[in-house]
């Protein structure tokens, strides 16, 4: 886990995109959280565990 205090969110809380980057890919459009968490540009997720977390796009204004 966390080796900083105070301790990032858990990869399995809703929180977890708080967590410190430790590591980070601009160009292929990554960050590697503290958590093991690695979030993309997108807002799509990948915990450690292997599970995807889908990219959250924002509602369009006048969508139907």
């Amino acid at each position: 886990m966390c080796p900083h205090d105070p301790h990032c969110p858990a990869a399995h809380k809703p929180d977890r995109e708080h967590a410190r980057v430790i590591g980070r890919d601009y160009v292929q459009g990554w960050a590697l959280l503290c958590n093991g968490t690695i979030v993309f540009d997108d807002t799509g997720s990948l915990l450690p565990d292997g599970q995807v977390l889908a990219p959250r796009r924002p509602l369009l204004a006048g969508a139907a």
